[in-house]
């Protein structure tokens, strides 16, 4: 029997290659646990004990949030259709931006449940929500949204005097006149801000349904600096009836002149700051013809014009096509303005037909007589005070006259 020799040799070597593999395996192992962190980690970053780390949100939060319009809504009305709403919790963040970028801003109410916008919302223009809020627990959950606002086919702007970058007399208001009915007065005058410097309290007062007027308690004070922006560009002025106007107007007070008009003594006194600077004989309305008492602020200056009786319901009693040196005073056609057929009754007796007339030239080419000097020297928003005739008062709504209501009746 042939039996092949077994080298010890190979065998031994074949058992120390199986004890090294082994320990390289080990060292192996406890290098990959010292990258890992150390020999004492466990998975997904738990510790020993099985807990999360410190700081980590071991459960959802109970706070549910609610976003109106929903998610991709179109056609979003642009009042009261924005609310952010948690249930079980209370809201401390909530972020509203335009296409551009610019927040919207708004206030968080009821304990932290609601959150609404200031003011009306934009037209025809894309909003991102984004909103945050913690349960009782300090648990904080969030949710987003997008919507469009409606493009109205039915749309309104504000006229308004005076004009940007004016300089105007102490009785002008801001009045703007709208072009279509207003149904919705709240939400309109909210849209409106004026702001002027120095600060004075400034409200506004409806005429109507079409025309609102601001001004303050009493005359401005020269000098002040009158700022008004029109956010109406999407607020409901009426049903289905949207602004479609963003605009800042800024105007100037300049030196104080008011001008009293004495229909018995047929006078009237210039002042300015206080100081009277000319007194003018004058001519006012004849019996049945009275000329309006109380203030009424300028609103149109003329250097020639033409008076027909026919446009203020006195017939063909006249027809001045060249009356010089006109200032509206009224809407219904008070003036005072220059007169070249008057005679002989300027500071002795009233010929008008309600107008208060102060001699002048046919053609106004003269500088020095009184109606010339009269219109060189005042400027729209001036006022003329008229006391002792014997007509009632001017009606506030006739011109920019609202001077003639008390501060607690203009402020209702």
């Amino acid at each position: 029997m042939n039996i092949r020799p077994v080298s010890g040799a190979s065998a031994a070597g074949r058992r120390r290659g199986r004890a090294g593999a082994a320990l390289l395996t080990g060292a192996l192992l406890v290098t990959l646990g010292a990258c890992g962190g150390g020999g004492g980690s466990h998975p997904e970053g738990k510790d020993g004990g099985g807990k999360e780390p410190r700081g980590a949100q071991t459960t959802q939060s109970a706070a549910a949030l609610t976003i109106a319009p929903k998610q991709g809504a179109e056609n979003v009305d642009t009042t009261g259709a924005l609310k952010v709403m948690v249930a079980k919790g209370r809201l401390t963040e909530v972020t509203v931006k335009d296409g551009r970028g610019a927040k919207v801003e708004g206030a968080i109410s009821g304990g932290g449940a609601t959150w609404t916008p200031s003011a009306h919302l934009a037209a025809g223009t894309t909003y991102s929500v984004h909103a945050v809020a913690k349960d009782s627990a300090g648990r904080t959950s969030a949710e987003d949204s997008r919507f469009t606002t409606l493009t109205p086919k039915n749309t309104f702007i504000g006229r308004f005097t005076p004009e940007d970058g004016s300089t105007v007399g102490v009785g002008m208001p801001f009045s703007v006149r709208f072009t279509r009915g207003i149904t919705h007065p709240a939400d309109v005058e909210k849209a409106i801000r004026v702001t002027t410097d120095p600060p004075v309290d400034v409200e506004g007062h409806w005429f109507g349904n079409d025309r609102l007027d601001f001004r303050p308690e009493h005359y401005w004070k020269s000098g002040t600096k009158v700022t008004v922006a029109l956010n109406l560009d999407g607020v409901k002025g009426r049903d289905g009836v949207y602004g479609k106007q963003h605009k800042t107007v800024s105007f100037t007070i300049g030196r104080d002149q008011v001008s009293v008009v004495d229909a018995k003594k047929h006078v009237m006194k210039v002042t300015q700051d206080g100081r009277t600077v000319r007194t003018i004989p004058v001519t006012t309305g004849k019996p049945g013809y009275e000329t309006w008492n109380g203030r009424m602020v300028m609103s149109e200056k003329l250097t020639v014009t033409r008076m027909n009786g026919e446009t203020v319901g006195y017939g063909g009693e006249y027809d001045i096509k060249d009356v010089p040196h006109a200032i509206r005073l009224t809407d219904s056609g008070t003036f005072i303005h220059g007169n070249y057929w008057g005679g002989g009754a300027f500071g002795n007796y009233n010929a008008s037909h309600g107008c208060v007339g102060l001699r002048d030239v046919r053609g106004g080419y003269s500088k020095s007589v009184p109606a010339a000097w009269f219109f060189n020297h005042s400027m729209v928003g001036d006022v003329v005070e008229v006391k002792n005739s014997h007509d009632r008062t001017v009606d506030p709504a006739n011109g920019l006259n609202g001077w003639n209501m008390s501060w607690a009746d203009w402020k209702k």
